[in-house]
C-alpha cells in the first residue's frame, strides 16, 4: 500500500487531492461551493491538538480495521489463555486482566467519542442559525417583492391582485411570534398525549 493510500484512509483530502471540476457551475453556486470550503478549512485550522487527536481515535475506532484488529486481538488472547499449546496462562479463564483492559479502553474512546461529538454539534449549531437567519431573510425579501408585485399588478390592472391569500402574503412574519405558537401548539399536543 502505498504512503498516499494509507494516508486517505486515515485523514481527510486535502484540496490538492479533489479532482478538477468537469462541469462548469453558475458562478453564485461555484462561489457558495468555495466560501463553505474556506469555511471548513477554517474551522480545521482553528482545531486544536486535542480535537485532532479526538477526530483521529474517533474516525479510527469507528472503522471496520478496529473491529478485525480487536477481534484477532482477543482470539489470541484468549487462546493464548487457555493453555491449549503448553504456554502458560498469563490471565486465566475468565480472563480478568483482558475484561479489566477492555473496559478501559471503552472508558476513553467514549470520552474521544464525546468531545468529538461536541464539536461537531457546535458546528451543527452554528451552521442551524446561519440558516434560520438566511431563512428570515429570504422571508423578509419575498414578502417585499410579493407587496411590489401586488402593486405593480394594480397599476396595470391585472386580475388577482386582490385575493386574500395573497394579502396574507404580504403580511410580514413575526418569528418570536411563530415560536411563540409552535410551542403552544406542541404544549398542546404533549398534553393530549397524556
Amino acid at each position: 500500500m502505498s504512503r498516499h493510500n494509507r494516508r486517505s484512509r486515515w485523514l481527510p483530502k486535502a484540496d490538492n487531492d479533489c479532482p478538477p471540476a468537469t462541469t462548469r457551475l453558475g458562478k453564485v453556486i461555484e462561489s457558495n461551493i468555495d466560501l463553505i470550503n474556506e469555511y471548513r478549512a477554517g474551522t480545521e485550522k482553528k482545531k486544536t491538538f486535542q480535537d485532532h487527536l479526538a477526530d483521529l481515535i474517533t474516525q479510527w475506532s469507528g472503522s471496520m480495521l478496529f473491529v478485525y484488529a480487536h477481534c484477532i486481538w482477543f482470539g489470541v488472547w484468549i487462546v493464548a489463555n487457555m493453555g491449549w499449546f503448553g504456554v502458560k496462562a498469563v490471565d486465566p479463564f475468565p480472563f480478568g486482566l483482558l475484561t479489566t483492559i477492555v473496559s478501559l479502553e471503552a472508558i476513553f474512546l467514549s470520552t474521544f467519542v464525546l468531545v468529538s461529538q461536541n464539536r461537531q454539534a457546535l458546528l451543527a449549531d452554528r451552521r442551524s442559525e446561519l440558516d434560520l437567519h438566511i431563512n428570515f431573510l429570504a422571508e423578509y425579501e419575498m414578502t417585499r417583492v410579493l407587496t411590489l408585485v401586488n402593486r405593480l399588478a394594480k397599476k396595470f390592472d391585472i386580475d388577482d391582485c386582490d385575493d386574500d391569500e395573497l394579502a396574507e402574503l404580504e403580511r410580514d412574519v413575526k418569528p418570536d411570534h411563530l415560536l411563540k405558537e409552535l410551542e403552544k401548539r406542541e404544549k398542546g399536543c404533549s398534553d393530549v398525549k397524556k
